[in-house]
């Protein structure tokens, strides 16, 4: 997945592992029968014969809306981490060590009986604040204080790499601030939207009053709260609309932005994010902008107040006494996602401990869990999709021989990030203290908030990790180039080190080479070699590819993902032409390494076979009829089933491994099927 705008104490994106070890005699098929349903035909559901099996054996549990082969994976990773943090907790530490930073966070958030004696106490002054509230003039300061405590409201400020300069780091804004997270829950009549708009206004009343607000004030505040991010949500573009990066791209000088949005102090409020001597800002999306510099305006201050008020017990909720723990949870985790219980504390305090003190736990964790072989083999394994995909490139027949030569200098220049950095975050200055839950989870988002900041106007450090080793993903950020594969992800049904290539190229191999596609989507395409928002592509070159990108639009667009639901195949653009593309890829990556010693049949399958059910491997999970719905609307992702069932028939090695014939369901006719890679 591609991997953009990340605000501190945020992240995530896509997938990835790694290849066989040239022993082919000596290994196994990879596939596990038991995983599979062989009463299920191929042709008619690939999804249910690959992962049938593993859909029977691994059932949702209350804590889950889906679960799946990278939950999973979590898990594991989860309970190794929570083995070395919770030894760190059993003894004293030097203070200011990390270890005693690691064992006394975890052990505020394991400790039930403070926070619930302490229940708001925590965000009591906060709350006094901003119950006190008399100027508008004080909302800049204000604002700017609550966003580097990762208090989000109306727009959100972040240091990263300018897209047409992408040697150096810029100050940009993006839209944000509204709770439920997607625009269409504010605005949308049908009956999911409706449903969780009317939950929403009964939470944030609920919220109000466990957090010692009386009746009349929640409900003052429940209109306040709609009507400012009701507001913002009609200002807001759609997640499609911002998959275009020259439309997000809008850089004003700082004289600029005040002559655009001259009602907002901005020299009071930069000086509050620690920015000094702005001279520019990229301004992501100017309509959600001047809708929120409007409000802080116009809205009177009594309802500044509330609305704020509101913002900062959503944000502190999850830290609070278990009262408004689980209030927050029976909205968000309940209501719009399907869950049933909250998770046990002892992961939630492993999340946050991974989360708040990522790469200090990450070193633990490699040292410990991730074998350098693991390492060496993922060098070459990416090395070999690199060469298949410069070949594919190549082979094209709808690309020029000048864009296919740009192609591959970008191809060449993918700076490659495997398993943990060269150098590890200085975690020194990050107080942890024995006061309070929420206020350890505040200094720690200050703390990533002026590490950020300090960016500003610098260059960009191409060796910096935006995710964690222990992270079960994987990413690509175009403005670097890069493609990053944690060693978290580098492991079973990802990564086998017992299993051929057959098996390890269809898993690990297509997550590379999805990775490595997202340079060329339709999004990464329009950056450059050096990581430049620079149209190099020929005319003609860009119209055959909109051309050919059109059919996975209009095909994902007809799948039905409930009942009168459809996919969104725009906004999942990307990431289908990704898995498009690393199935290409890597299928012919995988016939390369094999070419001079074919592997033979092996649990009764072809190596082909092989190839094909372990990448259906990696998307076997099952999904509540709630999370169906909420991921259609906000993930750029393809559910499961359809990175299967919607992927596979478009590649043709797929219809001769298992002899896939027209009249079976899934068969598509050769002019229907997407060809780009």
């Amino acid at each position: 997945m591609n991997k953009k705008h990340l605000l501190p104490m945020a992240a995530f994106c896509i997938i990835a592992a790694s290849c066989g070890n040239g022993k082919t005699g000596e290994l196994s098929a990879g596939v596990r029968p038991e995983n599979m349903d062989t009463t299920a035909v191929p042709g008619a559901d690939f999804y249910q014969y690959a992962c049938g099996g593993w859909m029977k054996n691994h059932p949702l549990t209350a804590e889950y809306s889906r679960f799946g082969s990278f939950d999973k994976l979590a898990e594991d990773n989860r309970k190794q981490i929570q083995g070395l943090i919770e030894e760190l907790a059993a003894t004293q530490h030097e203070a200011g060590s990390v270890a005693q930073k690691i064992g006394d966070l975890y052990k505020l958030v394991m400790d039930s009986t403070k926070l619930n004696n302490d229940g708001v106490k925590p965000i009591q002054a906060e709350l006094n604040q901003l119950a006190a509230l008399k100027d508008p003039k004080e909302l800049p300061a204000l604002l700017a204080s609550m966003h580097t405590k990762g208090i989000g409201s109306y727009f959100a400020l972040y240091v990263s790499a300018d897209d047409k300069n992408s040697s150096m780091n810029a100050v940009q804004t993006y839209q944000s601030g509204l709770s439920m997270g997607e625009r269409d829950f504010y605005l949308e009549n049908d009956e999911n939207s409706t449903r969780i708009r009317n939950a929403f206004q009964e939470h944030v009343v609920k919220m109000f009053t466990l957090a010692g607000f009386d009746e009349a004030t929640a409900q003052k505040a429940r209109d306040i709260v709609m009507d400012v991010e009701t507001r913002l949500a009609k200002a807001y573009r759609s997640r499609t609309e911002l998959r275009n990066p020259q439309a997000n791209y809008n850089k004003m000088t700082l004289e600029e932005v005040k002559k655009n949005y001259p009602t907002f102090c901005w020299d009071t409020y930069l000086s509050g994010m620690g920015l000094k001597d702005v001279k520019e800002i990229i301004v992501g999306q100017p309509a959600s902008l001047k809708a929120s510099v409007d409000m802080l305006a116009t809205l009177p201050i009594e309802q500044q107040s509330l609305y704020l008020q509101w913002k900062l017990i959503d944000a502190a909720a999850s830290c609070l006494s278990d009262a408004l723990a689980e209030q927050n949870f029976d909205f968000y985790g309940r209501t719009v996602r399907g869950a049933q219980e909250m998770q046990p504390r002892w992961k939630r305090a492993v999340a946050t401990v991974s989360g708040a003190l990522g790469e200090a736990v990450g070193q633990m964790y490699v040292e410990k869990y991730f074998p350098a072989a693991a390492k060496e083999r993922m060098v070459t394994l990416v090395k070999n999709l690199q060469t298949a995909l410069g070949e594919r490139i190549n082979a094209l027949e709808w690309m020029s021989e000048e864009t296919k030569a740009k192609a591959q200098e970008k191809l060449a220049t993918f700076h490659v990030k495997i398993g943990y950095p060269d150098t590890w975050k200085d975690y020194s200055t990050l107080d942890i203290k024995n006061d309070s839950y929420w206020e350890n989870m505040e200094r720690a988002t200050q703390w990533e908030y002026a590490d950020m900041m300090a960016k500003a106007g610098k260059p960009v450090d191409k060796d910096e990790w935006l995710m964690t080793p222990q992270t079960v993903n994987a990413y690509y950020n175009p403005t670097t180039n890069e493609i990053c594969f944690p060693a978290g992800i580098l492991q079973y049904p990802f990564f086998d080190m017992n299993a051929d290539d057959a098996f390890n190229y269809g898993a690990i191999g297509v997550v590379i080479g999805h990775e490595m596609t997202h340079g060329f989507d339709d999004q990464g395409r329009q950056y450059d070699k050096d990581g430049n928002l620079k149209d190099w592509w020929t005319e003609e070159d860009a119209k055959k590819f909109e051309e050919r990108a059109k059919v996975m639009v209009d095909f994902f667009n007809g799948i039905e993902v409930a009942e009168g639901v459809k996919a969104n195949g725009q906004m999942t653009l990307g990431e289908n032409i990704a898995d498009h593309g690393g199935l290409q890829v890597s299928f012919q990556a995988f016939k390369n390494a094999t070419k001079d010693a074919p592997l033979g049949v092996k649990e009764g399958l072809t190596p082909e076979q092989r190839f094909f059910l372990a990448y259906a491997g990696v998307w076997a999970g099952n999904i509540r009829p709630e999370e169906v719905l909420n991921r259609t609307k906000t993930d750029v992702h393809s559910l499961g089933k359809w990175r299967v069932n919607g992927a596979l028939p478009h590649i043709n090695a797929w219809y001769d491994a298992f002899n896939i014939q027209e009249g079976d369901a899934l068969y598509l006719p050769q002019a229907a099927r997407v060809s780009i890679w």
